[in-house]
């Protein structure tokens, strides 16, 4: 009896030193995952807070934790799982599912450059008289958390890229893991930004003069600093989407107009020295960018123009 005791221990500890390594795995391939997706993190959170803009001040973080809730399901019920299956069974078909979700990043994002232009709208925006605020609050929500789907399977197939030849296991708590961490980073991020102005008022409403003077600079800035983050949204639209697209055509065999990229972009580089690396990721993101413009446009087009889509808001 004692002698199965000792043996029964030993196994207990061999199999807690490996579920130990284990997860000590799952941490530092997340890390580094979750590292590679830094500039989709920045995409996502200058996206979202263009979705509660001109909402009244009660109705931002309930529609935070909305878009919160869907970006969770989006990453662990769809995306997760998906990922697990096509790594295992459709390598192949990564690529191309990728490059739809960047033509689509790419339509939303040229939709709204056509918009400011004088383009027409698509829908309901608050510069429209709106019949039904809760029904058009909804259909924010849903709108941020089908462009979250977007930003959320790129995030999750970078990290799943860097997982590739980990076990299944492995490849599933890193996936969940930087799900998990980047959702709550970038939506926390987020919740913030848009009560910053409640702060502001806070502040603003006490004695102290100092207090005062910094209420008064945030409430001032906060109108400022939303649009601005409505503007980047834009444009990371347009950055990650023809991005994706540039490098999926690359894991494709077409490497053209890639090639032609970081040539534009070697060129910047050699030509501004010192500051080369900067102007030179600058000048890529830039040559994306308007790969995104063009392409959204012309799926722009296709959508409103030939098959006479999205014109409910011509009617008002």
């Amino acid at each position: 009896m004692p002698g199965g005791l000792v043996a029964l221990l030993d196994d207990v500890s061999v199999i807690a030193r490996a579920a130990a390594a284990s997860i000590d795995d799952v941490g530092i391939a997340a890390g580094k995952a979750g590292s590679k997706a830094a500039g989709v993190v920045i995409d996502d959170a200058a996206v979202t807070p263009s979705y509660v803009t001109g909402f009244t001040p009660d109705r931002e973080l309930p529609i935070i934790y909305a878009i919160t809730k869907g970006s969770l399901i989006n990453k662990l019920l769809i995306l997760l799982p998906a990922a697990l299956l096509l790594s295992a069974f459709l390598p192949w078909a990564i690529t191309p599912i990728l490059m739809l979700g960047g033509l689509y990043l790419s339509y939303e994002g040229a939709e709204k450059v056509l918009e400011k232009l004088g383009g027409a709208k698509h829908g309901e925006t608050l510069a429209d008289p709106i019949t039904d605020f809760a029904k058009f609050e909804q259909d924010r929500i849903k709108g941020a958390i089908r462009t979250d789907l977007i930003l959320s399977a790129e995030i999750m197939a970078i990290t799943l890229n860097e997982v590739a030849t980990e076990t299944l296991i492995t490849r599933a708590g890193v996936l969940a893991v930087v799900g998990i961490g980047i959702t709550f980073v970038v939506y926390g991020a987020v919740a913030m930004i848009v009560k910053m102005d409640d702060v502001g008022l806070h502040l603003a409403e006490r004695t102290s003069s100092a207090a005062q003077s910094i209420g008064k600079f945030l409430l001032d800035a906060m109108p400022i600093l939303l649009v601005a983050l409505s503007f980047i949204g834009t444009i990371a639209m347009l950055w990650v989407g023809g991005g994706i697209l540039l490098h999926g055509l690359e894991e494709l065999g077409i490497h053209g107009p890639i090639d032609i990229q970081h040539s534009i972009q070697h060129a910047v580089e050699v030509a501004t020295g010192a500051l080369g690396g900067v102007f030179g990721w600058l000048t890529g993101a830039i040559v994306s960018g308007i790969v995104g413009l063009v392409l959204g446009a012309i799926v722009a087009f296709i959508v409103h123009k030939v098959f006479k889509l999205g014109h409910s808001a011509e009617a008002h």
